[in-house]
């Protein structure tokens, strides 16, 4: 028997569909909720490890995400110029048949997610948030649609601004800005960028990273001191400028650049809350509890592996506490792992550090990942 009966997510992104998968498919009965009332996502492409695809596999959304999304093995350094430096490998292993490497939209993988999720029939509530937390052993939660209901885990998985995290660890340090912009720009797919491309050595670091057989997306690390928010014509001008000093693929996306360029930009803020990331039987996992930085294009995959995680835990234990403490130890370190080293790329970026010294770093940090979760 599962160490509980009923559980409440809260969240309907990547972490709290994936705990809401794996904990239906412990036997525990499940609530999830989301505060937007049409379930949507907006964003750019999402980069995919090897590591997380295998998560995908775990999750039964492997072969979807294959079909719709993008996959291929071995990732490209080059100079700012397109020379390549280095070709980092990702390969998973000889047994494991899973690609090293891929990518997809995020709106794509938040429809195939969300179809798993609607196929297991848990109860799904829209445009409804937690007001109020209260009991001990059991949680009464207080929606703020006035209704109530009673759960033996409550899991925050609302992102790096978590409404859960505040009212569970109100103490909780907050999210900071890390000294980057991250421009992302949906193109169509250039011929010769086949697999995940970066271009180190310029004073910004960008990469091009394919979503689909026909579509792409390029990314530009622009450091910053301060956060900005920019209109849509003046975005438009500054990534061209930021894209100026780069030749081959990306001086032919600058010079493509027009009214219609789909552009997102966003700053570059991290958290990593102190361990545990539970509090009697209210638990945050995903960006509310290890909020990363893009370098590693880990964040989806850790938000995937915790739900997993949790769910196996909760199977595996009569008593809750016990589950979450195996729970801890299992995420505690790969996932502090992901931000501190994804923390010390954005830092030799900034630095316009040696190419190779940003390649060795990316190496070992996925060689880890590379081992079972």
């Amino acid at each position: 028997m599962p160490a509980i009966r009923k559980a409440l997510i809260v969240g309907g992104g990547i972490a709290g569909m994936s705990a809401a998968i794996s904990l239906t498919e412990a036997g525990v009965a499940v609530d999830l909720i989301d505060r937007d009332p049409e379930w949507k996502v907006a964003g750019a492409g999402i980069t995919i490890t090897g590591p997380t695809l295998r998560a995908m596999g775990q999750l039964g959304i492997l072969d979807q995400v294959l079909a719709q999304g993008y996959a291929a093995d071995g990732l490209l350094a080059c100079d700012h110029h397109g020379s390549v430096l280095a070709e980092i490998g990702t390969q998973m292993g000889a047994l494991s048949g899973i690609p090293g490497a891929g990518g997809i939209t995020r709106p794509v993988l938040h429809a195939i997610m969300g179809e798993r999720c609607r196929a297991l029939g848990f109860a799904l509530r829209l445009g409804i948030t937690v007001s109020a937390i209260a009991g001990t052993q059991r949680k009464r939660i207080i929606f703020s649609d006035g209704s109530e209901g009673e759960y033996d885990l409550v899991v925050g998985a609302d992102g790096i601004f978590s409404q859960m995290r505040g009212l569970a660890f109100p103490e909780a340090p907050q999210p900071h800005f890390v000294g980057q912009i991250c421009w992302r720009l949906t193109t169509p797919r250039l011929p010769g960028i086949d697999r995940r491309t970066y271009f180190l050595g310029g004073p910004s670091k960008v990469g091009l990273n394919p979503v689909s057989q026909t579509q792409m997306y390029m990314f530009l690390l622009e450091p910053a001191s301060e956060i900005r928010r920019l209109a849509p014509d003046v975005a438009r001008r500054r990534l061209a400028e930021l894209m100026r000093p780069y030749g081959g693929a990306i001086a032919q996306l600058r010079e493509a650049l027009d009214a219609d360029a789909q552009i997102n930009v966003r700053p570059l803020e991290t958290l990593l809350l102190p361990a545990p990331w539970h509090r009697g039987n209210v638990l945050l996992i995903g960006d509310a509890a290890h909020a990363t930085t893009p370098q590693l294009a880990s964040g989806a995959g850790m938000a995937i592996e915790d739900g997993i995680v949790l769910g196996e835990e909760i199977a595996a234990h009569a008593d809750l506490g016990a589950a979450l403490e195996a729970f801890m130890a299992r995420r505690h370190p790969r996932c502090s792992l992901v931000v501190a080293k994804s923390l010390e790329l954005g830092r030799l970026e900034r630095a316009v550090s040696d190419p190779l010294q940003q390649v060795r770093v990316v190496e070992e940090a996925l060689a880890l990942l590379n081992h079972p979760i």
